[in-house]
């Protein structure tokens, strides 16, 4: 009896560890200390706690040192580094990340994006949101070109904010359409966070690619079809430029020499994964090469051009892995405590229907987007839901060919979900990038008010996906058929 009240003890602390060491992370965020620092140091912390506390007779201590001198160890603490580093830089599917990254930044640093941008403004500008409709489907050409959020909110922001201004549009849906048609390139292929997501369920990269391109391309249309008809209700917020250039036959050849090249590189990188002619990695690297071909095409690429696409991809890929990194660090001391277990049994034991589980699942990852980046939600949430989510056995259909469709499907979900976290204060990473270029005149409180619609469609989006999983199956399961 002493043994099971000592154990039931134990399992009581290990779950106020792990709500503490939570806590304790979000907590050092908020102080401003950078992301990789705060996973590190709450790891390194709490493992001391561990020798101290949960290990008064230093037995992990002593198996340490024992295997200096036995070369036997089950723990073997010491190897962690090349688990942590050497399975990141020698994993293939995470190549991938800076060949998309690439990508995208070299579609928007050499031009080729604003070429878009101006073409479509002078095609669609005689209609009513016309000037909107424009961002909004150059947002969806940019997301299948790059994953970078970052890049397509602050280009988006400087191409469309000051012709908005000048048009007369109303700063709520102004900044509201950029935001939002910043932010697709989360969800719609080739997606970093998928990537990332492909890697951390051990489920393939190319089903994810396939499963997220119709609930991308139904947020696509669900914002296009809110401006059309909020044009139609106001159309004193998105007026129609009183001098406007006449549609002619220069027009449509301007727009289609400018969308045609970048869209067919999408089909080539798209098309090579779906028909299995490369692997994503492989794919990867014709799309680097592709944007490259288009940069120089536009004679817009030079060397200054050059090395800042290196530059800015060295940035963005060495803070992904740094953050990698961290979160593994995080995610084994966390199991340490038996943080995963504690929290599959939380999970499972909340409902009875393994579909409200699910929901559970999706309403906590909103809620945590409103405070973690998706990076830190992708590496640290989602392994601990994976198991969960096996055990469910919920019947999504996969046709047969499918590698763990009800993966597949949760992934996409959490996805959708994680899109949301780019619009949602205090995190919202989308509001500052646009803020960041935005004029003095417009304030925050324009943003904010600004997202609203089209974080509500981003939920009406979800539960489509929610109740009719064949948008996230149907795809990859024809597919592999042929």
């Amino acid at each position: 009896m002493e043994i099971l009240s000592a154990m039931g003890m134990l399992m009581d602390l290990n779950q106020w560890l792990v709500l503490v060491m939570f806590l304790t992370f979000i907590f050092m965020l908020f102080r401003g200390i950078p992301v990789v620092y705060s996973l590190v140091g709450v790891s390194l912390i709490f493992s001391l706690i561990a020798f101290l506390v949960l290990d008064p007779n230093k037995a992990l201590i002593n198996e340490y040192i024992a295997f200096h001198r036995t070369g036997v160890s089950y723990v073997k603490l010491h190897v962690n580094a090349g688990r942590f580093f050497g399975s990141i830089i020698k994993n293939p599917i995470l190549v991938a990340l800076p060949m998309f990254i690439y990508m995208g930044l070299m579609l928007d640093q050499s031009g080729v994006a604003q070429k878009m941008m101006r073409s479509m403004q002078v095609l669609f500008g005689a209609l009513k949101g016309g000037l909107a409709l424009t961002v909004m489907l150059i947002g969806i050409i940019l997301a299948a070109s790059t994953g970078v959020i970052g890049a397509s909110v602050v280009l988006l922001g400087v191409m469309g904010i000051p012709t908005m201004m000048d048009q007369g549009y109303a700063k709520p849906i102004a900044t509201g359409t950029i935001a939002a048609s910043g932010t697709l390139g989360i969800l719609i292929p080739p997606s970093i966070m998928l990537v990332i997501m492909s890697d951390q369920l051990a489920i393939s990269l190319g089903d994810l690619f396939m499963g997220a391109l119709f609930p991308g391309l139904l947020l696509g249309v669900l914002y296009i079809v809110y401006i059309i008809v909020y044009g139609l209700i106001s159309p004193s917020s998105m007026p129609v430029p009183e001098n406007r250039e006449p549609i002619s036959m220069k027009v449509v050849k301007d727009v289609a020499l400018s969308v045609v090249p970048p869209f067919g590189l999408i089909i080539v990188v798209l098309g090579s994964i779906f028909f299995g002619l490369a692997t994503p990695t492989e794919a990867s690297g014709l799309g680097a090469l592709g944007a490259t071909l288009l940069a120089l095409a536009s004679r817009n690429l030079n060397g200054k051009v050059f090395l800042d696409v290196m530059r800015q991809t060295l940035n963005t890929s060495g803070y992904i892995v740094g953050i990698f990194i961290a979160a593994n660090f995080f995610s084994y001391i966390l199991r340490r405590f038996g943080g995963d277990e504690i929290i599959e049994n939380m999970v499972l034991g909340s409902f009875d229907n393994p579909y409200l589980v699910i929901a559970f699942i999706l309403f906590i990852i909103f809620l945590l987007g409103f405070l973690l980046d998706w990076i830190e939600i992708t590496l640290i949430i989602m392994p601990l839901m994976l198991p969960v989510i096996v055990g469910l056995n919920i019947p999504v259909e996969g046709y047969g060919v499918v590698d763990n469709p009800s993966v597949v499907w949760f992934a996409i979900l959490v996805a959708v979900t994680l899109q949301t976290s780019f619009l949602t204060p205090p995190v919202g990473f989308a509001l500052f990038y646009l803020k960041g270029v935005c004029p003095p005149n417009i304030s925050l409180s324009h943003i904010y008010r600004g997202i609203i619609p089209f974080v509500l469609l981003q939920i009406l989006g979800l539960l489509i996906v929610f109740f009719v999983p064949q948008l996230t199956t149907w795809l990859p399961a024809v597919a592999y058929a042929n």
